[in-house]
C-alpha cells in the first residue's frame, strides 16, 4: 500500500473561526511550521485570538516548555483576514464555527467554492453529522470531520471522522496532516458521539444510576472507581470538573440521535442539577461543593479489621488471580485447592466471590456454594498498585461476614467500602458496559478496535481501552456479565452486542480484527 502523505509542510492551513478551538488549532499547526490563515466574521474576533495566543505561547515560555524565539516565530507564523477569499491558498481549511448545523454549512458553502480543488476541507465538530453537514456540499467527498480536544494544543487526541461521502483518501490524508502536527489520529464513520463521546456514556450513566438506587454515595463510587478500577478521576469529579450541563448535553445529543438506545439514556439526576444551575466546579457546586470552605466528603470506609490467617483459593479466580500473589506478600497462608467451578475464597466461615454481575444474595439463594454466608468483590484494575475496593454482602449472611471479608483486602492495602448489594458492583458493571459499547462500535463497522482502544486511552485517560480490559478479564467472562446484568435489571440497556457475543463464543479476542475478519 503506497503511504499516504498530508499536505505539505509549507503549505498554508487556514482556520475559519477565532474562537477557544481555531485558535488552538492555528496554534498546532503555526508550531508544525505552516504559515496559517484565521478568519471569523465577528468583529475583533481575530484581533483577540491572536492576543490570546500571544499570551498561552508567553506562558509557555515562562514555563520553559520553548524559547522566546520560538514562540515568536509560531505567533509570525499566523495571520489574521480581514477576508475569507484570503484563506484561498490554503492546502488545507479547517472550519470551527460555531457548533450548529445551519452556521456550519453555511460556512462551508463559502468555504468550498473558493478552495483549491486538492485543498482539504474540514470541520471541527463534537457532535454534529459529518454526513449531515455535507449534505448540501457540490463535492462532499473532499470533506471530512477532525474532531480536536479541548485544549487542542494539549490533548493528542484527534478523531478522523468520515462522512457518507467522504473520499477515504482524504480521510487518510487528514489523519496523515495531524499526524505530521504531532497528534495522534484515529478514524470513525459519522455516528452519533464519534468514538470518544459514544464509548464514554456508561462511565457517567452507570455511577448515575449507582448512586440513584443507593449502591453508594458519591464519593465512595468516586473512590471505588479511582482506587480499583484505575480511573484518572471518579465520574461525579470528572462530570463536576466537565460542568454537568456539558456532559448532559453530550448525553442528551448521543441518546436522540441514537434513536434512543437504552445504554445512551441521560438520568434525571443530571437534569435536576442543572435546573438548579448547580453545574460543577464553574458555578461553585455540582456533585459536590466548592470554594475555600465547601466541605470535602469522604468516602464511607470500614473499620480495620484483623486479617485471616489462612485462605482456601478453589475454582478459576480468572481477573482475580492477582489477590492471591498479594495475599502471600501480606503473609497470609494461600492453599490452592483444585477443581473447576467459579473462583471463590474460602475463610473465616466465608465465601469471598469476584463478581460475575449477579449479586451476592443471589449467589448465595442458588445454594450452589451450601452457604449463606457470601461477599462479592469489585473488579480490579491492577492488582500491584489497588488502592481501595468495594464489597456486598448477601442478604442472609449472619452479622459480621463483610466485616471479616474486608480483614483480608485491608491486609494488603487497601481501604474497603460497602456497597449495596448491586448487580455488577460498580467497576465491573461500567467496564463490561464501555466494553459493550466499544464492541459495538467496532462490529457496526465505526470504528476499528486499535482506533477505539487508543481513542478511549488518549480522549479520556482510561486506564485501559475497554477492548483490551475485556480480552484482559476474559470476552466470555464479560458476555455472562451482561447477561446476568440484563437478567437482573430486565432491561435491553445490558444487552449483549453480537460482535462480543460472537467472539465470546469463539474464544476470540475483541482487538483480534474487525467486524468482517
Amino acid at each position: 500500500m503506497t503511504m499516504v502523505r498530508g499536505i505539505a509542510a509549507g503549505s498554508p492551513v487556514a482556520v475559519v473561526g477565532a474562537g477557544t478551538m481555531g485558535t488552538g488549532i492555528a496554534q498546532i499547526a503555526a508550531t508544525a511550521g505552516h504559515p496559517v490563515f484565521l478568519f471569523d466574521t465577528a468583529d475583533g474576533a481575530v484581533d483577540r485570538a491572536l492576543s490570546d495566543l500571544r499570551s498561552r505561547l508567553d506562558r509557555s515560555v515562562a514555563k520553559g516548555q520553548r524559547t522566546a524565539a520560538e514562540a515568536d516565530r509560531i505567533v509570525d507564523r499566523v495571520v489574521g483576514c480581514g477576508w475569507l477569499a484570503e484563506c484561498a491558498p490554503a492546502g488545507m481549511i479547517v472550519e470551527a464555527v460555531f457548533e450548529d448545523l445551519e452556521t456550519k454549512r453555511l460556512a462551508l458553502a463559502e468555504i468550498e467554492n473558493l478552495a483549491a480543488a486538492e485543498a482539504i476541507i474540514a470541520t471541527n465538530t463534537s457532535s454534529l453529522s459529518v454526513t449531515g453537514i455535507a449534505a448540501g456540499m457540490q463535492r462532499p467527498e473532499r470533506f471530512v470531520g477532525m474532531h480536536f480536544f479541548n485544549p487542542a494544543p494539549v490533548m493528542p487526541l484527534v478523531e478522523i471522522i468520515s462522512g457518507a461521502a467522504t473520499d477515504p483518501e482524504m480521510a487518510r490524508r487528514a489523519a496523515a496532516t495531524v499526524a505530521d502536527w504531532g497528534k495522534v489520529p484515529v478514524h470513525c464513520a459519522s455516528t452519533p458521539g464519534f468514538i470518544v463521546n459514544r464509548v464514554a456514556r456508561p462511565f457517567y450513566g452507570e455511577a448515575l444510576r449507582l448512586a440513584a438506587d443507593g449502591v453508594g454515595d458519591h464519593a465512595t463510587i468516586d473512590a471505588v472507581m479511582t482506587g480499583s478500577g484505575g480511573f484518572a478521576m471518579g465520574p461525579f469529579a470528572l462530570m463536576d470538573l466537565v460542568g454537568i450541563d456539558v456532559n448532559l448535553a453530550v448525553s442528551k445529543s448521543v441518546f436522540e440521535q441514537s434513536f434512543h438506545d437504552a445504554r445512551f439514556a441521560p438520568h434525571v439526576t443530571q437534569q435536576s442539577l442543572v435546573d438548579a444551575g448547580h453545574l460543577g466546579r464553574k458555578s461553585g457546586r455540582g456533585f459536590y461543593a466548592y470554594g475555600p470552605d465547601a466541605p470535602h466528603p469522604a468516602p464511607l470506609t470500614l473499620d480495620k479489621m484483623p486479617p485471616p490467617e489462612n485462605v482456601e483459593a478453589h475454582g478459576d479466580l480468572g481477573w482475580a488471580s492477582g489477590l492471591v500473589p498479594r495475599m502471600l506478600d501480606a503473609g497470609i497462608e494461600v492453599d490452592v485447592v483444585p477443581g473447576g467451578g467459579p473462583g471463590h475464597l474460602i475463610f473465616a466461615g466465608i465465601h469471598l466471590m469476584p463478581t460475575d454481575g449477579r449479586t451476592a444474595t443471589e449467589l448465595a439463594s442458588r445454594q450452589t456454594l451450601g452457604t449463606n454466608e457470601v461477599v462479592v468483590f469489585d473488579l480490579v484494575h491492577d492488582w500491584e498498585s489497588v488502592t481501595h475496593i468495594g464489597l456486598a454482602v448477601a442478604d442472609q449472611a449472619a452479622a459480621g461476614a463483610i466485616e471479616r471479608a474486608a480483614g483480608l483486602f485491608q491486609a494488603i492495602g487497601c481501604h474497603v467500602s460497602r456497597l449495596d448489594d448491586a448487580h455488577g458492583l460498580a467497576v465491573m458493571r461500567t467496564v463490561a458496559q464501555l466494553a459493550a459499547v466499544g464492541a459495538d462500535t467496532v462490529g457496526q463497522g465505526i470504528a476499528s478496535p486499535a482506533d477505539v482502544d487508543t481513542a478511549m486511552k488518549l480522549g479520556t485517560n482510561y486506564p485501559s481501552g475497554p477492548l483490551e480490559w475485556a480480552d484482559q478479564i476474559g470476552v466470555a467472562r464479560v458476555a455472562a456479565v451482561l447477561s446476568n446484568l440484563r437478567a437482573g435489571f430486565g432491561e435491553d440497556r445490558y444487552r449483549v452486542p453480537f460482535y462480543l457475543g460472537r467472539r465470546a463464543a469463539t474464544g476470540q479476542t475483541l482487538r483480534d480484527g474487525g467486524k468482517n475478519d
